[in-house]
């Protein structure tokens, strides 16, 4: 990864800021000499890189390490607990959602609320979002914590390089540009620079988080070569290419919900027929299983509240839900056998709404991947690749988008405050 500068002397040194501070980041507390390990340089070389940081209130001592030589031990480093945070949002159709996360990749705040955002206009959408917006901005300020960018999710397509949502259809909104709706909510108080602005794909942003956040509890993060499979009404992908999202020409890549599973199926929002969607959205699999989408929502409103209802009912035996979630599934996995045979990834990972429902969708999804596959997986398993569901389930947009908020700070940590309108890493 280039920092800006370019290999001027001045843009190595930016580089190797941006090196330290990801690194500590990453596996910190470190010791000084631990850091320069890492990263390939001199302890003389570390050393101003490291002071530097210090000054900026970026990284933080926590206690004395031994060199194993002689000389005075060397202060343990470790990422400031203040200082910079990333504020990720995520429009959902039903819901708004902002949280703010430190250095450290701890969440330090977080808001939701029920919305009814279904073909509302998006500028009184932003003028919510912006109300919780502020509200979180204020509470990590009160903990020595100050916005470095934002970053927003959106169920759609956004256009690569841009604020503007090309086409959300389960949104009803067309050629959206988010910014203007942002403006105030991006300009934090005292008078200072709008922040970077970041809008993206849920699925992407979703993708992102598990190749950050995948692992843990002792279990290995996602490998660097994976289909990303997310749900809320719509469904949504994003491919991993060694580590980095591909993401097309235009920024379309992973709209597997509109992937026609039968082309002769019913009509779709997109305008096309049999799409995914169809047989695998929340709404064709609460009516497969007897459920009225409309009845559903008003009695379980809120994020996640129709994906807990199907888990209940099917948990608790209903034939019809589950022989809804069978079909979902072998809708599911004949649209990844087209990806897995074209791209050939290691792993499948199943996240958002997803998640709740693997149980009763993992079988036949599976098995269409075991008859569809061309290639047998490295796993050895027969017919497809290995799949995997996401611990961090609906979560994982939101999630993403507070991390890539924090990407200014991390690729360029002394001049981080440049606009930016997509993550800028893990790209194609």
């Amino acid at each position: 990864m280039t920092a800006p500068g370019g290999d001027t002397q001045h843009g190595i040194r930016r580089r190797n800021l941006a090196r330290v501070l990801r690194t500590v980041a990453a596996e910190g507390p470190l010791s000084r000499p631990a850091v320069a390990a890492r990263i390939g340089l001199t302890r003389a070389g570390v050393a101003p890189l490291v002071d530097e940081l210090l000054r900026a209130g970026l990284l933080v001592e926590t206690g004395r390490a031994a060199t194993g030589g002689r000389g005075r031990p060397g202060g343990e480093l470790a990422v400031s607990d203040r200082g910079p945070a990333g504020l990720g949002a995520e429009i959902g159709v039903d819901h708004l959602a902002v949280c703010a996360v430190d250095l450290r990749g701890r969440v330090r705040a977080r808001v939701a609320a029920e919305a009814a955002n279904r073909h509302s206009a998006p500028g009184p959408v932003l003028r919510r979002l912006s109300a919780l917006l502020a509200e979180v901005t204020d509470a990590i300020g009160a903990e020595g914590l100050r916005p470095a960018g934002l970053a927003v999710a959106v169920p759609g397509l956004v256009a690569r390089g841009t604020t503007t949502v090309v086409h959300a259809p389960n949104l009803g909104w067309r050629a959206a540009d988010l910014a203007p709706g942002l403006a105030g909510a991006t300009v934090p108080r005292g008078g200072c620079p709008a922040l970077p602005l970041t809008v993206e794909n849920e699925a992407n942003l979703g993708a992102l988080a598990e190749l950050r956040l995948g692992g843990g509890d002792g279990q290995p993060g996602p490998p660097p070569d994976f289909v990303h499979v997310s749900a809320e009404i719509g469904i949504g992908a994003a491919v991993v290419v060694d580590g980095q999202l591909l993401r097309g020409a235009r920024g379309f890549a992973g709209e597997l919900g509109h992937v026609p599973v039968h082309p002769d199926g019913p009509a779709c929002g997109c305008g096309g027929r049999g799409c995914l969607e169809q047989y695998a959205g929340e709404e064709a699999v609460l009516r497969a299983g007897g459920l009225a989408p409309g009845r559903a929502a008003a009695a379980h409103p809120g994020p996640g509240a129709r994906i807990g209802l199907l888990a209940r009912r099917a948990a608790d035996g209903d034939t019809a839900v589950v022989r809804a979630l069978h079909e979902a599934g072998t809708a599911l996995g004949i649209a990844l056998a087209g990806a897995v045979n074209l791209l050939d990834p290691r792993a499948v990972v199943l996240g958002g709404a997803l998640a709740g429902l693997a149980p009763w969708i993992l079988p036949s999804l599976e098995r269409e991947l075991a008859l569809r596959t061309a290639v047998a997986a490295d796993s050895g398993r027969a017919g497809g690749p290995a799949v995997a569901v996401s611990r961090l389930g609906a979560d994982g947009p939101l999630l993403g988008a507070a991390h890539a908020a924090l990407q200014t700070v991390l690729d360029d940590p002394l001049h981080a405050g440049t606009p930016a309108h997509s993550p800028r890493n893990g790209t194609r």
